[in-house]
């Protein structure tokens, strides 16, 4: 749940802290409010760019937004068995990969974009075409495109930008945290 993830909860408690011991529970509404906005306006741009990402209609739409709040649902409920299914640290672990994965298609959706635009190069033809075994224009293959990016038949700027979005990824997290001296 990297470096975020480690000091979330002991901002959120000193902010509390700060705003309780002044009485200012406005000030505790508007703390809750604005984080509630904040991952509610970051889902819904995720949620966008998946739907654009894919030729979805309403009602798969509506059963994509409806299984999301029922896996959403069931989370919470694992959860708050107090750790004995899921813990906190591996559901907030594995949703970093998902929005690690999700991002990585987002990426190759604004590139397919500016290629079929002429604005970016392909750099070659089709690298190879898995169509056959898995359409990324079916439902499944729509699906894991979405989802993780995958390509039944890209061309060497996709691949290469995939790579790089990862060395980048990888880099980041793995990459030695300098320790500051107080």
């Amino acid at each position: 749940y990297g470096q975020r993830g480690r000091t979330l909860k002991s901002d959120l408690h000193a902010s509390l802290s700060e705003v309780a011991d002044q009485s200012n529970w406005l000030g505790v509404f508007a703390l809750a409010a604005l984080a509630v906005l904040r991952e509610g306006s970051e889902a819904a741009v995720f949620l966008y760019g998946t739907m654009a990402g894919v030729s979805a209609t309403n009602l798969g739409a509506a059963l994509a937004a409806g299984l999301g709040i029922v896996a959403a649902l069931v989370s919470y409920w694992l959860l708050q068995l107090g750790g004995k299914v899921l813990s906190w640290r591996t559901f907030f672990q594995v949703t970093e990969v998902m929005l690690l994965f999700l991002a990585g298609s987002l990426l190759l959706s604004g590139i397919d974009h500016l290629i079929s635009l002429g604005l970016l190069p392909s750099l070659s033809r089709r690298l190879w075409d898995t169509s056959l075994l898995l359409p990324d224009s079916g439902m499944a293959g729509g699906l894991i495109s979405g989802l993780i990016g995958y390509r039944a038949r890209p061309v060497l700027i996709e691949l290469l930008t995939f790579a790089a979005y990862w060395a980048l990824v990888t880099w980041l997290l793995y990459r030695p945290h300098s320790i500051q001296q107080a």
